[in-house]
C-alpha cells in the first residue's frame, strides 16, 4: 500500500481541516496548553496579505474550542523572514476581532498560532520547537496572556533522540517519516488511534485522479517558488557585487575600492540570508569564512 505526504496542502487539509477528533489530538500533543481541548468546531479559512515570494497565503485550518480559545494551524513549506510577520498578523487580528461581537476587554479569549515548517530557520539553534509569549523581560514568570506562537522545524526533528512515545513524538514522526509513496510505515505510529485514522487518510487509492493531480501540482508550485527564491539570492549575490565595484571606482583610491567590496560583500550577505542561504552557502558564495558571514548578519541583527 502506498501513502501520500501528510505535508501537502490537499493533504493536510483533508486529515485537519475535515476531522475535528484528529485536529484535537494533535492540538493537544503540539501546544503547550494548561487545560486541554475537550472540544472544538472549525472557523472558515481566510485569505491574508501575501508573503513576498510565496503566493499562497491561505491559513490552512482555523478553529475555536470549548473556552473560546482559537487556533490557527499552517503548514509552511518555505521559510521567509515574512512569514513570521504574517503569523503574528494573523493571530493578532483574530484576537482584535472578539470585539466585534461585542465582548469586554477582559473577556478577550487566548489565541494560539501553530505553524509547522518543513524548512530550518533558526541556523544556530538545536531546538526544533519554538514557543513564543509576551513575557516580563526581567521575570518570565510574568506574562500578558492573548496570544501564544509556536513553530516546529520539522527536518531538525529527530524521532531517535525520543526514547518515550509520547503522542507529540508520534504525530511529528507522522509528519516527517511519511512520504510521497511511501510503502512501510513503521508499527508504533499505529498504536493510536488518531494516528492510526489519519494515515488512513493519506491512502493513495482512496483520492481521485483529479485530487491526485491537485497533489501533485502543489509540488510543482512549491518547486517554482523554491526557485524564485533561488533565482532572488542569486540576484542579490549579483547587486552585491555590482555595488562593491561601483563605490571602489567611485572613490579612485584603494581605501575606496576596499570599503566598496567590504559594503558589496556585506550587502551580498544580507540579501542571500533573507532569501533562504545558510551560513555555509553564503560563506562559499561570498569567499569569506563562515564567522565573517556571522559577524555580517549580527550587525544588522538578523542573528543572535
Amino acid at each position: 500500500m502506498r501513502y501520500l505526504d501528510p505535508k501537502n496542502d490537499l493533504t493536510f487539509r483533508k486529515v485537519f481541516g475535515q476531522h475535528p477528533l484528529l485536529l484535537k489530538s494533535f492540538l493537544n500533543a503540539l501546544l503547550p496548553l494548561s487545560v486541554p481541548i475537550r472540544d472544538l468546531e472549525y472557523l472558515p479559512a481566510e485569505m491574508v496579505p501575501e508573503v513576498p515570494l510565496l503566493k499562497y497565503s491561505i491559513v490552512d485550518v482555523r478553529c475555536i474550542d470549548e473556552q473560546g480559545r482559537q487556533f490557527i494551524v499552517e503548514m509552511q513549506m518555505l521559510w521567509t523572514d515574512s512569514f513570521k510577520t504574517r503569523v503574528l498578523f494573523n493571530a493578532s487580528k483574530a484576537y482584535v476581532r472578539q470585539l466585534d461581537k461585542g465582548i469586554e476587554y477582559n473577556q478577550l479569549q487566548p489565541v494560539y498560532a501553530l505553524s509547522l515548517v518543513n524548512q530550518v530557520f533558526e541556523r544556530d539553534m538545536d531546538e526544533f520547537y519554538h514557543h513564543y509569549k509576551i513575557v516580563h523581560l526581567a521575570n518570565s514568570n510574568k506574562v500578558l496572556e492573548g496570544l501564544e506562537f509556536v513553530f516546529v522545524e520539522i527536518p531538525k526533528f529527530k524521532a531517535s533522540a525520543f526514547n518515550e512515545k509520547r503522542l507529540q513524538v508520534l504525530w511529528l514522526r507522522y509528519l516527517s517519516e511519511i512520504e510521497t509513496a511511501t510503502e512501510n510505515i513503521s508499527p508504533e505510529l499505529f498504536e493510536d488511534q488518531q494516528i492510526r485514522e489519519a494515515i488512513a487518510l493519506l491512502q493513495e487509492s482512496a483520492y481521485s485522479q483529479s485530487e491526485l493531480l491537485a497533489y501533485d501540482k502543489y509540488w510543482d508550485s512549491i518547486s517554482i517558488e523554491r526557485s524564485m527564491l533561488a533565482d532572488s539570492f542569486i540576484d542579490g549575490l549579483q547587486i552585491g557585487k555590482e555595488e562593491g565595484r561601483i563605490e571602489g571606482k567611485i572613490e579612485g583610491k584603494i581605501e575606496g575600492k576596499i570599503e566598496g567590496r567590504i559594503e558589496g560583500i556585506e550587502l551580498m550577505v544580507v540579501n542571500g540570508y533573507h532569501a533562504g542561504g545558510t551560513i555555509e552557502f553564503l560563506s562559499a558564495m561570498a569567499q569569506i569564512g563562515e564567522d565573517e558571514v556571522k559577524k555580517i548578519l549580527q550587525k544588522h541583527c538578523l542573528i543572535s
